[in-house]
């Protein structure tokens, strides 16, 4: 199964961090988008290019401590189609460097549309007899509350295809409570019966590590909610965003992991961006060994939180 891999990765590297590549182009150290611009002009091509080469300046300096990358859709999507192949090259860059990616796209539709979704990202599209994957995510997030209609086309083909996906339960966002925290008539809230959703979900799609091929979106910013689901949702592995610039700490977020220290994977995005801004005096062509010191930190705050990962 997809996870299995992914937590291979985790107990191989002793890091259970994601960084997320969600880049726009204020982001982007000057001497990139000046080449790049000049080169190719003010326009998407250019602004497109300058993303691909820090994306790639960040990979080449994180490869070997982190097991993923989760690039976020609708930064790639803001520059048009120039963006969007910027995505699949990124994709691709970080899978050949031997990154699990992470998709983040929250799609969410039923039949054929959600089954097109899973071709997109996960799967492979049929050209006359020739199959070819256009962007070859290993896992994706996605929206449930269209219900099991929305997730059935995707279970097969994480079957088929040894992917995943992260269905949104408990979001790290302020006003997630709006909807989220609501009690239903059996005085579960919607999260927790979401939770519960993937739970069933996943239970046809198990992997050898215990945790299934459906995961769940559970953010930082509620460590009691995280400790909450990590106890009543066992087999189900955790995408956990908020930590750091949404207010998420280690010690709230130890609370998604289970007993061998596994179970979650926690991303962080700007911080690690960002980190040659932040640092005192970094000259912005360090900005990828910023994001290097800036994940070993990341990493080093977390696992002193945890036991040792373990997978026994």
């Amino acid at each position: 199964m997809s996870f299995d891999r992914l937590i291979e990765k985790i107990v191989k590297m002793q890091n259970p961090t994601v960084v997320g590549l969600d880049p726009k182009l204020e982001y982007i150290p000057e001497y990139i988008k000046a080449k790049k611009f000049d080169k190719y002009g003010k326009n998407f091509k250019g602004a497109a290019k300058a993303i691909l080469a820090f994306n790639k300046g960040i990979i080449d300096e994180i490869y070997d401590i982190v097991p993923a990358i989760k690039p976020q859709a609708a930064y790639y999507e803001m520059y048009g189609w120039e963006g969007v192949k910027t995505l699949a090259k990124t994709i691709a860059y970080a899978q050949e460097k031997g990154m699990y990616v992470i998709t983040d796209g929250k799609r969410n539709d039923i039949g054929a549309t959600m089954t097109a979704y899973a071709a997109a990202h996960l799967g492979v599209t049929d050209l006359d007899g020739v199959e070819q994957a256009a962007f070859g995510s290993d896992a994706l997030t996605v929206n449930g509350y269209l219900g099991t209609d929305g997730i059935a086309p995707l279970l097969e083909l994480c079957r088929q295809k040894d992917k995943a996906i992260f269905v949104l339960v408990k979001t790290s966002n302020q006003s997630s409570g709006e909807l989220q925290d609501r009690k239903l008539d059996d005085c579960k809230s919607v999260y927790e019966t979401m939770g519960e959703m993937c739970e069933k979900w996943g239970g046809e799609a198990m992997g050898k590590l215990g945790y299934s091929s459906v995961g769940a979106v559970v953010g930082a910013t509620y460590p009691e909610q995280l400790a909450e689901l990590r106890k009543a949702l066992p087999n189900t592995f955790f995408l956990v965003p908020g930590y750091g610039a949404q207010g998420g700490g280690a010690r709230g977020v130890a609370n998604a992991f289970d007993e061998n220290g596994l179970g979650a994977i926690v991303n962080s995005s700007r911080a690690v961006m960002l980190a040659y801004r932040k640092e005192q005096d970094c000259p912005e062509k360090d900005y990828a060994k910023a994001a290097r010191r800036e994940v070993i930190r990341m990493k080093e705050d977390i696992v002193s939180y945890l036991p040792k990962i373990s997978l026994e």
